[in-house]
């Protein structure tokens, strides 16, 4: 009882502190959600529990976390499907060539890097535990680095006006190549730390199955559903209850298998039909995903983030290092990969700036990390950082190297979904 209490009182502090935090973050063309992102590193110990530690520990007691990570997961959860819901294959069906050569850069470059570091940090730092091998650390900090935004980038995008055009187009679709990838290394990594290889063979096939099944079964058995909705021009509650059972069946055999919630909600998302019933999911959920529950996803990564650790110059160095890395490694490489597949160059520059973003998909992985036990508090700071500061940089960093020039939209597209 005293746990539903407390609940509701950090949900209403939660929600107040993003809203301030956004009034300031709107004044520099940033979106609501990359005020969340920095809400969530205030609230935790990096702000209010270093400067009011007595305060924090009242306000987010550590049994509180019991009740406050299962809802920020099906915030998360519902957030990746209406992504889906918005995610349009036909565009990205046209641009499919610049998609993979960017995604495939975004994936490669990084992760080299990545890797070279885990390395160094391996045999120079104290950033993995003496549990985690040399391989899981380079495997795990390579697939740390190729991560994207995905759900953020979509939101960029949006709030920039750039879905149906080119940048939009490939960056969302190398955005979704990139996140599918690193999520196999995620699980070549924890398969490792388990000492089960079968575990990965799992998660592969399992997800890989978990696609074709939505995709060539589900997709086509709702589209027939669709019919009769179609006609009506209106979704029942008994229609949207289905909807939801989908969206939590999906979320759960991904999570089941090891390849995250958020995986199998973002596909069940696609394979809904385009009209009248993905228009009725998006503004039945959105609205409340986005104002409560994707919020406290965001605070519960910033109760795990503690950048007081990094207490030391040599440290302050060292995440220098990872944001060199992870910008030269995905920003760069996939503007010049973007530049190579007849892309102008002010729209590279915008695709390879979107790329850069890590954001919310780089939160869900290094928490994934930490409650494994695969890195320690200090590295989780250091990506912590990183995750903020390269999805700070999108936004003005798009309007400094693109301009406000109108954006080069796709042939016969629109910015709805079909």
């Amino acid at each position: 009882m005293q746990l539903a209490i407390q609940f509701f009182l950090q949900i209403a502090l939660i929600l107040m502190a993003c809203q301030l935090v956004g009034l300031v973050a709107k004044r520099f063309g940033q979106p609501q959600v990359v005020a969340e992102m920095i809400t969530g590193v205030l609230l935790g110990p990096s702000l209010l529990g270093l400067f009011w530690p007595e305060l924090s520990i009242r306000l987010f007691p550590v049994d509180s976390m019991k009740v406050l990570f299962p809802v920020s997961q099906l915030g998360l959860a519902a957030y990746m499907f209406v992504v889906g819901l918005e995610f349009r294959l036909d565009i990205i069906e046209r641009r499919l060539r610049s998609a993979v050569a960017v995604s495939i850069a975004g994936m490669v470059a990084p992760f080299i890097l990545g890797s070279a570091l885990g390395w160094y940090f391996y045999y120079h730092t104290a950033f993995f535990p003496q549990r985690t091998s040399i391989l899981e650390a380079m495997l795990f900090l390579g697939a740390s680095m190729c991560i994207t935004a995905f759900p953020m980038l979509a939101r960029i995008i949006h709030f920039k006006k750039l879905a149906g055009t080119t940048m939009g187009t490939v960056a969302i679709g190398a955005g979704a190549i990139d996140d599918a990838a690193a999520w196999c290394l995620l699980a070549i990594v924890l398969a490792s730390f388990d000492g089960d290889f079968s575990h990965a063979i799992i998660n592969i096939l399992g997800g890989i199955g978990y696609v074709a099944i939505t995709l060539l079964i589900i997709k086509p058995w709702m589209a027939r559903w669709a019919v009769g909705i179609e006609k009506r021009r209106e979704l029942s509650e008994h229609e949207f209850v289905i909807c939801l059972i989908l969206l939590a069946l999906g979320a759960w055999f991904t999570d089941k298998i090891g390849l995250h919630a958020v995986f199998g909600a973002f596909v069940m998302g696609i394979a809904m039909p385009r009209g009248v019933i993905s228009r009725a999911l998006i503004d039945r959920i959105q609205p409340l995903t986005v104002a409560l529950l994707l919020p406290l996803f965001f605070c519960y990564s910033g109760l795990n983030t503690r950048i007081g650790l990094l207490d030391s110059g040599y440290l302050w160095i060292m995440t220098g290092l990872v944001m060199v890395a992870a910008i030269g490694g995905k920003g760069v490489a996939c503007w010049l990969a973007a530049r190579s597949t007849g892309i102008s160059n002010r729209e590279a520059l915008g695709i390879g700036t979107l790329m850069n973003a890590r954001g919310l998909m780089e939160l869900i992985i290094i928490n994934i990390g930490l409650q494994r036990g695969i890195i320690s508090p200090t590295l989780f700071a250091t990506l912590v950082i990183m995750a903020v500061i390269t999805t700070l940089m999108a936004s003005p960093l798009f309007e400094w190297l693109v301009g406000r020039h109108g954006p080069t939209p796709e042939p016969n597209s629109s910015n709805g979904a079909d």
